[in-house]
């Protein structure tokens, strides 16, 4: 009897520990589904600002029970800060097939910057109609996002002229400023330098004038990118701090004078590009202390001067080196055969002379692009059928009056006859 008690009491004891259970479950499963509320005041700063981009025709009448529930936007990220929803990124544009499509013109609207803990904001091809909508926001607007913004891109604007707001350079707690892709003109702001905690700087592809300000303090940048813009003048000498930069991209521009030797400080650059400017003075010998160098791109500069000044082998990292029309002279240096992992080499539309070095074809093992066009290299191609046919159409040495090749080493091979060069005449009279 005692241990049929016993056995009861324990059945239901299991019983009741299940019952307990599975009240603890949906109570869970309750709250994980409602989550937590997102306050009215940031609820309709939220919908004011989409409504402003994209028309007051959306409500989120479909959204349950709030954009950061069941039901979330594309472009609109939330996160909890004391058992509540707050917005801490949005996006605006044709990023995805769901994100949000801009108005034909775009309002900001003032309760964009209510939202105290947006961390990140971006606009892709949405301002379309010419207008200074940047303008349009007053300053102290703009600091009421200095706390919380981390990221601000905005992409492919063709609509957006005027300058960039100088007081941008107040969000202190900006990581990453992307403004590429508009129509913004005027100079940089100057106080650029006050954005200490930036990783990534891209002000590319608009028509920005004048003069790159100093960039001191920026100690933390990976990513510099001020290319295909209208700037103009020297390099400022505190490009020279930027201990930890990897991309370092002015190409396409006005720049000119001297390249600095400040340069050499920047001891983790992975990519040196300052193609399609007025620089001049020569190769600066300091450039060979970059030794993490992967891609050197100086192309159509003024540059002036020849190759035998730069100990090549510190730059055992070079994939890519692209020296094309910057008035070189003398002639190639055995010294460029130290670049065992160069893939590219492009020294075409200079004025070297002398011979190609045949050892580029095995002590270069990686070069799979050779550009000596529009020089004036002589003698005799010195390369074998199978570096020919490595190369196919990537190996340019037309336009050297008095370079020839060897037509047995790539006979029956007409694909890879080098265009624009003449069979060497000592061949073709030994045929007779």
């Amino acid at each position: 009897m005692k241990l049929l008690r016993l056995r009861k009491k324990q059945r239901l004891v299991f019983l009741l520990c299940v019952w307990c259970l599975v009240v603890d479950l949906n109570k869970a499963e309750t709250e994980e589904s409602e989550g937590g509320p997102m306050e009215k005041t940031e609820q309709t700063a939220l919908y004011s600002t989409i409504q402003g981009f994209v028309g007051d025709s959306w409500n989120g009448s479909y959204l349950y029970p709030d954009p950061c529930g069941w039901t979330p936007i594309q472009g609109v990220t939330c996160d909890m800060y004391d058992d509540h929803w707050y917005v801490t990124a949005l996006s605006f544009g044709t990023v995805k097939d769901n994100s949000f499509d801009c108005a034909e013109v775009p309002v900001i609207r003032p309760q964009l910057f209510e939202l105290k803990h947006l961390k990140s904001l971006s606009f892709y091809s949405c301002f379309t109609t010419p207008n200074r909508y940047l303008a349009s926001i007053s300053d102290e607007k703009w600091l009421d996002l200095s706390k919380s913004l981390e990221r601000l891109e905005i992409r492919s604007n063709l609509g957006l002229i005027g300058e960039l707001p100088s007081v941008i350079t107040n969000l202190t707690n900006l990581q990453s400023l992307v403004v590429l892709e508009n129509q913004l003109t005027g100079p940089l702001p100057e106080n650029l330098a006050k954005l200490t905690r930036l990783r990534r700087l891209v002000l590319s592809g608009n028509k920005f004038t004048g003069r790159i300000p100093e960039v001191y303090g920026l100690t933390k940048l990976l990513i510099l990118d001020l290319s295909r813009n209208l700037l103009s003048g020297p390099l400022p000498l505190s490009i020279g701090g930027l201990g930890s930069l990897l991309k370092l991209d002015l190409s396409n521009n006005y720049l000119e004078r001297k390249l600095p030797r400040e340069l050499q400080s920047l001891k983790n650059l992975t990519l040196l590009d300052l193609r399609n400017n007025r620089f001049s003075g020569g190769l600066t010998k300091e450039i060979q202390e970059m030794s993490s160098l992967v891609e050197l791109v100086l192309s159509n500069n003024r540059l002036t001067g020849d190759l035998t000044g730069i100990e090549w082998r510190h730059l055992k990292n070079l994939v890519v080196l692209d020296l094309s029309n910057t008035g070189l002279t003398g002639e190639i240096p055995s010294s460029v055969l130290e670049l065992k992992k160069l893939r590219f080499l492009g020294l075409s539309n200079n004025s070297l002379g002398g011979k190609l070095i045949p050892q580029m074809e095995t002590e270069m093992p990686s070069l799979s692009a050779l550009y000596v066009n529009g020089n004036n290299i002589t003698g005799e191609l010195e390369f074998s059928r199978k570096f020919y046919e490595r190369m196919g159409r990537r190996l340019g040495v037309w336009g050297n009056p008095n370079l020839c090749y060897n037509g047995d080493e790539i006979k029956n091979l007409s694909d890879h006859v080098p265009f624009g060069v003449n069979q060497c005449k000592s061949v073709k009279a030994d045929k007779y």
